[in-house]
C-alpha cells in the first residue's frame, strides 16, 4: 500500500509528465517550422520527413532579395503598438465607469461587447471594405490601427473591468475624501494597483494585433501590409513551397515569440491577478 506521501509524489510526477507532454506537443510545430526553414525544397517535401540534412540559408537569402522584410515588420510594429495604445485609452475609462459606477445594464453591455467577438469577420467584410474605400483608408496603417482597435477592444474592456473589480471601492472613496478627482483616481490609485493586469491586457492586445491576418489581407496591398500579409504572399498558384514558407513564417513569428517569452512573468502575473486573496 502506498503512503499518502508516495501517492502525492506519484500524482506530482504524473502531472509534471503530462504538462511536459502538452508543452512539447504545442512547441513541436514551431520547432518543425524552424527546422524546415533551413531545408531545401526537396528535403522539405521528403517522405518520410528528414531530421538530418545539410542546413542552408538560401530560403532566407531569397526572402531578403524578393521582399522588403523590414517594411512589413515596421508596419506590424506600428499597427500593433498604435491599436494597443488607442484601445487602452478607450478601455480604461470604459472599464472604470462599469466597475465603479455599475448600473443594471452594465452586465448586458459587457455581454453585448463580448458577443461581437463571436461574429464571423467575413460577415462584415463588405461594409467595412466599402467604408474604408470611401474614407481613403484602404492600404493605410491608420486603417489597420482602427480595425485592430475595434477587433480587440471588447477583450481589452473585459480584462480591464475584471482587474478593476478586484480593487475595493473603499480605496477610491478614501481618495475622493482626500480631494482626488477622477483623473487622479485613475492615474494615481487605479492604474498603479492594477498594473499587473493591465500589462497582461497590453501584451495580449499586442499579440492579437501582430497575428491578425484576415483584415490585413483584405484591407491592404503593400504599403501598409504587415508580416501576416508577407507570409500569405508566399502561397502561389504553383503550390506551396514549404521551405520558403517556413522561413518567412519564422521571420514573422520570431519577434512576437521572443517578446512573449521575455514578458511571460508579467503575463502570468497579470492573468492570475486577484486569483489568490
Amino acid at each position: 500500500m502506498f503512503s499518502i506521501k508516495n501517492k502525492e509524489f506519484l500524482i506530482t510526477v504524473v502531472i509534471g509528465a503530462l504538462s511536459w507532454l502538452v508543452a512539447l506537443l504545442i512547441f513541436f510545430p514551431i520547432f518543425w517550422m524552424f527546422l524546415t526553414s533551413f531545408k531545401t525544397e526537396i528535403d522539405a517535401f521528403a517522405t518520410p520527413p528528414t531530421l538530418f540534412f545539410t542546413p542552408t540559408l538560401e530560403n532566407y537569402t531569397l526572402i531578403n532579395e524578393r521582399s522588403d522584410y523590414w517594411h512589413f515588420a515596421w508596419n506590424s510594429v506600428v499597427t500593433s503598438l498604435g491599436s494597443t495604445f488607442i484601445g487602452m485609452v478607450i478601455a480604461i475609462p470604459a472599464a472604470y465607469s462599469m466597475a465603479f459606477f455599475e448600473t443594471k445594464r452594465t452586465k448586458t453591455t459587457l455581454l453585448w461587447m463580448l458577443s461581437t467577438k463571436m461574429l464571423p469577420a467575413v460577415g462584415v467584410l463588405v461594409p467595412i471594405y466599402l467604408l474604408f474605400k470611401d474614407f481613403g483608408l484602404l492600404d493605410t496603417k491608420t486603417g489597420l490601427i482602427i480595425i485592430f482597435t475595434l477587433v480587440n477592444l471588447p477583450i481589452m474592456v473585459w480584462m480591464s473591468y475584471t482587474y478593476f473589480k478586484e480593487i475595493p471601492k473603499e480605496i477610491l472613496e478614501a481618495g475622493r475624501m482626500d480631494g482626488a478627482n477622477v483623473l487622479q483616481e485613475i492615474f494615481k490609485i487605479l492604474l498603479p494597483m492594477s498594473k499587473g493586469g493591465l500589462a497582461a491586457t497590453v501584451l495580449l492586445s499586442l499579440i492579437f494585433s501582430w497575428n491578425e491576418a484576415f483584415w490585413s489581407l483584405n484591407l491592404t496591398a503593400f504599403e501598409a501590409a504587415p508580416l501576416s500579409a508577407l507570409v500569405a504572399s508566399y502561397s502561389s498558384p504553383e503550390g506551396l513551397f514549404w521551405a520558403k514558407l517556413s522561413a518567412v513564417s519564422t521571420l514573422a513569428c520570431a519577434p512576437i515569440l521572443i517578446f512573449g517569452w521575455l514578458c511571460q512573468k508579467q503575463l502570468v502575473r497579470g492573468l492570475s491577478f486577484g486569483a489568490v486573496k
